[in-house]
């Protein structure tokens, strides 16, 4: 642990020099530790991605229905069910390839090149070339390209948010510190990818390439788990039973059937039997397997992603969708989604003077307002350029942006008080000091911490006029700054002294005997919408976890403001989670609602933890050491001003970093699912009552009621777009009032079985009923009223499939106009089965004409009307 050590035995223990290394040192250590880069792990190639995607055992099924109908001279159907496949496929291998950019990003945040010291010789080289050892000098703006033990350090302040969360700059020094600490506090060393915001210094290299904090980072990337989703699991376990049941049910139709032919008489063409059975068999598979599932499933997620980029998520992988609808836990990063990401004075204090009196309305400001305003933005290194960009310390930019509220420009202010001279801010004596011209008159300005400030001063302002510090004024101030600090706020104290010699030049020992003037106490503050956000989630059944890498106190403060945190929730830091056994996690885990002070390892075993309780759980970040646990939860969510690290590694994008974004997107993923399982009940119902109708055939010992043909052509045109249109619908009554769903519940749970069993039986009946009346005049027009029965009144089940609850009149007829658009498309689709010169084609004979069409078309809307007034007798009997 080099932050353990003096510098210069962190040097010696790396063999290197203060005046670097020479070229045959740099050369051996380069051959034996390689460039100072992160490797990249070989990726699955696009070729056995696409083989994977046929592991599904219905798309088995369907291949070797293919390959056997190519054999038997069944050329269409077989090139039609390829054709889905291989599409089904092709749309998930592109997903894959899209998803995974996490390690490039890591290396573009690599600073492409380091000053160093070598022999003796300043020298710019490349950020690669960089060794263990190498002493590299630092200035503001400077990325930081390895991480090293800080040699000099003068007011150096560097931005680490993008490892430890923290948005705050820390001033580095470099001393050695003596107790166990973690990155966020290690403040003698710098970390790769860091950025230098101010002051100068130079660092000894200590790791380079995957050995930084980033390349752990990037390890862990590559180890942190690729999870599917509740429905991508649920779909898996379903396809293998589906698959297991179909192929017996084909088997045993395939044995009756040639049972039945070999009964018939020696004079049977038994190898003609045996086939005609086969394919009997093979129909069967195809009316079983709902062909186009995947891609459906895929397109109505796809709907999701459009309404979700609407509010201002945008989805990376479409399986997001359907997740962050079933997520019961959401462990959010605080800086930016739950705040602002604004440091903002909120609040002041000066002794005996109104806090009405600095209100901006109010144009003759106090002599004592007008002085803590003026003190707090000329004793101020930040500014505000001309494109608004802040630039500086975010707690000083708050206080300039307090005096431009407050109608004191603070450009104006600096311009008509000059500054003379200065003593920088520095973390030992926790001071700034500013000598500035007032009216002719120079003065010494002085801010920092309370404490340090009060013992520093011996008058005080009270109502215009400078008195003696007494126990009264003082105790007044001690007690309003821990109020302040008790409400987490960041707090300045500021001070005044009269120097009168224009040509003074401040000392440290001049910073005593001052006029104590004010406090001026600030914080991120949290987003307006947050409040009522975390309070949808909570009624929405979600735990929403605070995970950060600011100080414990300030986010439990935050915690509690916003609702997250409640009686009984308990705040952890870094280090007290690292003592924690799993066991002794696991007991307190839903009683933990802030994480503060946080590594990369710990989000990851946070997020490991609720989901080995089988939370579905979504993670929020934005910087490097979140990238890890983004790709570790259910669902990574990463900020849109986030690193492309965050982004890539993330589900989900947030455009405005807006927590109350994903609640909104959450009741979209809830609508999506819900949508998603509408589909699934339409597409199975559908396809059981094809079963059912071929089932009674065969044991009625009647003619086949379709052909392989028209049942493709049922199960790939009539199905699908109504199946996508249901993924249109609106959210239902009380979507955000219901628990998550148990990622344990099977897809067919919450009524879906009894749907489906229902009218698939319903539509099986009145398609037996159909084909019984067909056969009257003959088993062909049997067969195509049979055909035309189960397909129309397949689309006409699209519209009480639009929901289970509710019927189609408290919905509202055209509240989707896609259903309407997809019904009125197939019944014209299926109008074109009839014209002359395809009829043959789908086997339905010319003496199949306007009566027989108008029978199908009556028995189709009995069920339609049949599956609508059961609705409302459940509804009545709850």
């Amino acid at each position: 642990m080099h932050y353990k050590q003096k510098y210069i035995e962190s040097i010696e223990n790396l063999n290197s020099d203060l005046k670097g290394l020479s070229n045959e040192e740099i050369k051996k250590r380069l051959d034996q530790n390689g460039y100072n880069e992160l490797k990249e792990t070989k990726k699955v190639p696009t070729w056995k991605l696409f083989l994977e995607s046929f592991k599904d055992p219905l798309i088995i099924i369907l291949l070797i229905a293919a390959i056997v109908q190519i054999f038997l001279g069944e050329v269409v159907e077989s090139i039609i069910i390829l054709i889905v496949i291989i599409l089904n496929s092709v749309l998930g291998v592109t997903q894959t390839k899209k998803a995974e950019g996490s390690l490039e990003s890591l290396k573009k945040l690599s600073a492409p090149q380091a000053k160093v010291l070598r022999n003796n010789h300043k020298l710019s080289i490349p950020a690669r070339e960089l060794v263990v050892g190498d002493i590299v000098l630092l200035e503001a703006g400077d990325y930081i390209p390895a991480d090293g033990r800080i040699i000099e350090a003068q007011t150096l302040k560097i931005v680490e948010g993008m490892l430890t969360g923290e948005s705050e700059p820390v001033l580095k020094h470099n001393e050695k510190i003596d107790e166990d600490v973690g990155i966020g506090d290690q403040r003698n060393m710098v970390f790769s990818g860091s950025l230098v915001v101010y002051g100068r210094g130079s660092f000894v290299v200590t790791s380079t390439g995957m050995n930084t904090e980033m390349g752990k980072v990037a390890g862990l990337l590559e180890t942190a788990e690729n999870k599917q989703t509740p429905l991508q699991e649920k779909l898996d376990e379903f396809g293998k039973k589906l698959g297991i049941a179909i192929v017996g049910i084909a088997v045993l139709i395939f044995i009756i059937q040639v049972v039945r032919g070999f009964m018939g008489g020696a004079e049977v063409d038994r190898s003609k039997v045996i086939i005609d059975s086969f394919m009997f068999a093979i129909a069967v598979a195809v009316a079983a397997i709902p062909e186009a599932l995947s891609s459906i499933v895929t397109i109505v997620l796809s709907v999701g992603t459009n309404a979700m980029a609407k509010k201002q998520a945008i989805v990376r992988k479409l399986p997001a969708v359907e997740t962050l609808g079933s997520t019961s836990v959401i462990c959010t990063d605080k800086t930016g989604t739950l705040t602002q990401n604004k440091m903002t004075v909120v609040d002041f204090y000066m002794y005996e003077t109104s806090k009405d009196d600095m209100d901006p309305s109010n144009i003759n400001y106090s002599y004592h307002s007008k002085t803590l305003t003026i003190a707090s933005a000329i004793c101020n290194d930040s500014n505000i350029n001309n494109e608004g960009k802040e630039i500086g310390d975010p707690t000083e930019v708050a206080l300039i942006k307090f005096a431009n509220r407050q109608n004191l420009d603070y450009k104006k202010l600096r311009e008509k008080y000059d500054r003379l001279s200065e003593i920088p801010f520095d973390s030992d004596r926790k001071l700034m000091s500013t000598v500035n011209v007032i009216h002719g008159d120079s003065y010494m300005f002085t801010k920092g911490a309370p404490d340090v400030v009060f013992s520093r001063c011996k008058y005080a302002l009270v109502d215009g006029d400078t008195v003696e510090v007494n126990d009264t004024i003082l105790n007044a101030y001690k007690s309003m700054n821990e109020e302040f600090s008790n409400r987490a706020l960041r707090v300045l104290a500021f001070a005044i002294k009269d120097v009168e010699d224009e040509n003074f030049v401040p000392a440290l020992e001049d910073e005593v005997d001052m006029t104590l003037v004010g406090l001026m106490a600030m914080i991120d503050p949290p987003r307006e919408e947050v409040f009522d956000a975390v309070k949808e989630a909570k009624s929405a059944g979600i735990k929403t976890v605070m995970i950060t890498g600011d100080h414990k106190t300030t986010a439990a403060a935050i915690a509690k403001d916003i609702g997250i945190m409640e009686k009984d929730d308990i705040a952890l830091t870094g280090q007290e989670l690292d003592s924690l056994t799993e066991k002794e996690l696991d007991e307190k885990l839903e009683h933990i609602s802030v994480y503060a002070r946080v590594s990369p390892e710990n989000k990851i075993r946070i997020v490991k933890a609720w989901q080995n309780k089988g939370k579905i759980t979504a993670m929020t970040g934005d910087g490097v050491n979140d990238a890890p646990a983004l790709k570790q939860a259910n669902i990574g969510i990463g900020m849109g001003s986030g690193t492309d690290v965050a982004k890539d590694a993330s589900a989900m994008i947030l455009v405005d970093d807006n927590f109350a974004t994903i609640v909104n997107a959450v009741e979209v993923g809830r609508t999506v699912y819900k949508n998603i399982k509408k589909s699934i009940t339409y597409l199975f119902a559908g396809n059981f009552a094809g079963i059912l109708a071929i089932l009674f055939a065969v044991f009625a010992n009647w003619a086949n009621p379709f052909t392989t043909l028209q049942l493709l052509f049922i199960n790939l045109i009539t199905d699908s777009l109504p199946a996508i249109a249901l993924g249109f619908e609106n959210p239902e009554k009380n979507i955000m009032s219901k628990k998550p769903r148990d990622p344990n519940e099977s897809i067919l749970a919450g009524g879906t079985i009894q749907a489906v069993a229902f009218r698939g039986v319903t539509i099986a009946i009145l398609v037996i009923l159909a084909q019984y009346i067909g056969m009257k005049i003959s088993p062909e027009v049997g067969t195509a009223m049979a055909f035309s029965t189960i397909t129309l009144a397949r689309i006409l089940q699209t519209l009480p499939a639009r929901s289970n609850e509710y019927t189609l009149i408290e919905l509202g007829v055209f509240s989707n106009m896609y259903v309407i658009y997809a019904v009125l498309t197939c019944l014209l689709i299926y109008s074109l089965t009839l014209l002359p010169f395809l009829r043959d084609i789908f086997s339905i004979p010319y003496n199949f004409g306007v009566t027989q069409l108008g029978i199908c078309f009556g028995l189709a809307m009995v069920s339609t009307v049949i599956m609508e007034i059961a609705k409302i007798r459940h509804k009545n009997n709850k």
